[in-house]
Parts: structure tokens; sequence; C-alpha cells
């Protein structure tokens, strides 16, 4: 029987040769053990340099190396720019993901954010790897990003309606889903999981919980450990009734832990595509759906 770690990394190595196939942005080799413990990811967007006149100069191509230790995925990958980079937070041997990295995370969601950082889409002047970098980011802001093309691929799976609560459970890091068990009459369908071939609901709002996406419906979605919400948490974590999504608009339901939003802690807060969400200890990458359509039809 294969370890809880094994299993991320043959889940990690599936979704990383999927959702980039073809994507011409991102491009992921493995090496290093079978599944991958490995990789070297290679950004084709524009970032920034220093020269060695001090000049801040744009740079089309990056590569980044990522390493899973044998404590992966509890400790977060450890990541490397191969190529010069200037950025608030990167230096030459490390790239700053610890503000941001859970269990629950994605390797490819975090590929997605590495991406993202170097665009200058995202970035932390307020505790930088780089202070020069954070100096030169906060006179500057006003011409970021550098890169405004999104980083992640387009969703290509549809989405189908389930007629149940999910559970989502975790064990030492690997995610795995069920749905609730029948215990009176079916609950009002309020969330779409992304197995249908339903084109009609190919580009809902969704979460992504590492290795399962879920999508939400128009009416509230509620989140937390009791059987009663929408999307049940098996987590200690979790409060029972933890959080609640209406439309995009997120909103604390007075959780012990809290929730926050691209590590800032929320009573609401209206959500972006690309918003990674803490519920307690779990993070969620949240995606709109909207933009995903957009880029499908151009």
């Amino acid at each position: 029987m294969s370890s809880p770690r094994l299993r991320r990394l043959k889940l990690d190595h599936e979704r990383l040769e999927h959702r980039f196939r073809d994507w011409p942005i991102v491009r992921v080799t493995g090496r290093g053990g079978t599944p991958p413990e490995q990789y070297q990811v290679t950004y084709a967007i524009k970032g920034l340099y220093a020269a060695p006149d001090g000049r801040v100069i744009e740079r089309d191509q990056h590569v980044v190396e990522i390493n899973l230790s044998l404590a992966y995925p509890r400790r977060a990958p450890q990541c490397k720019m191969l190529t010069p980079i200037f950025h608030p937070n990167f230096d030459e041997t490390s790239v700053c993901i610890g503000d941001f990295w859970a269990a629950s995370e994605g390797l490819d969601d975090l590929i997605v954010r590495i991406g993202r950082m170097i665009a200058y889409q995202e970035y932390n002047t307020r505790s930088p790897l780089n202070g020069l970098a954070a100096r030169w980011t906060e006179q500057h802001a006003a011409h970021l990003p550098v890169d405004g093309r999104d980083i992640a691929p387009p969703a290509e799976l549809p989405v189908g309606e389930l007629e149940q609560a999910v559970v989502v459970r975790f064990d030492d890091g690997a995610l795995t889903t069920e749905t609730a068990p029948d215990t009176g009459p079916p609950a009002p369908v309020r969330a779409q999981s992304v197995h249908s071939a339903d084109e009609s609901r190919r580009y809902f709002p969704r979460l992504d919980f590492g290795g399962y996406s879920i999508a939400l419906g128009a009416e509230a979605v509620t989140i937390g450990r009791a059987d009663t919400n929408t999307i049940q948490i098996s987590d200690g974590s979790m409060s029972l009734h933890h959080a609640e999504i209406i439309d995009g608009l997120l909103r604390d339901l007075g959780s012990t832990n809290g929730t926050t939003v691209n590590g800032a802690p929320i009573t609401q807060s209206r959500l972006r595509s690309g918003d990674r969400i803490s519920f307690g200890g779990l993070a969620a990458i949240y995606h709109d759906g909207a933009s995903e359509a957009g880029r499908r039809e151009r």
C-alpha cells in the first residue's frame, strides 16, 4: 500500500501533466523519481531583473526549480530561481511561499502563484527577501504588473450538479472526497462537482481544494464541519459553521479560527479569481469562472 506522501506525489504529477499540457505560458518538466520529487518550471512571461549597471530590465523567460522534501506536503516545497530576477519575494536561493503554503494547496496552484509573483501580479513588500526590490516596487506600483496576462490555463473540465453536500477529508495531506450519507430528503442543489459533460455549466465559480474542485451555484454555499453545510470539511481547525459564499461574497460566520483572504483576516470580502482563502488551517483557491470563459472565447 502506498504512503500518503507517494499518493500525493502521484496526484501532483497527474494534475501538472493535465493542467499545463499545451499551455505556452508555463512549461513543467519533472525529474528525480517516479513520480517526480523535483520539477523545473519555465515561465514565458515578463518579469524583471537587475542588470550589472543597476538598471531594472524586463526579462521574457524565467526558470524555477521545485524540490519536494520527505516532509512534503506538510512542509512547503523548496523553490529557487535558476534565472536572475528582481522581486521583493525572491532572492538567490529561495522563493518566499511560506505566507500562503498549506498542505491542502495543489502543486499546480503553487506554480501558477509563483508565475503571478514573477509577473508582479502579486508581491509583499512588508516582509521582503529583497529590500531593494521592495523599495523599487513601492515607488513604481502604478506601473505594475509587468505582465497582466492570466498565468493559469483556462479550465477545460465541465461541471455538473451535486445532489448532496461534499465531505472533504484530509489524511496526512492527501485529500479525498465523498458525498455525505443520505440521512433524509435530498438537499437543494447548491454546489456542482467537476465531473459532468453538461457544457452549460462549464465555467461556474469554484473552490479548488488542492486535488478537488467544487463549483459554486447561485445560492448560498456554506462551509464547515457540520453535516448541514453545503461543503462539509472534516477537520478540527474548522468551525461547525465556518463561512459562506454568496455570489462571490465571502463571509466568516463567527468561526473560532477565522477566515483569511490572501493572508489577511476578513469578516467579509468580495472575492477575485485567484484569491487564496484559508478556512481555519485549510486552504482553497477561488476561481470566478467568468475570466476563464472569456479567455476560452477569445
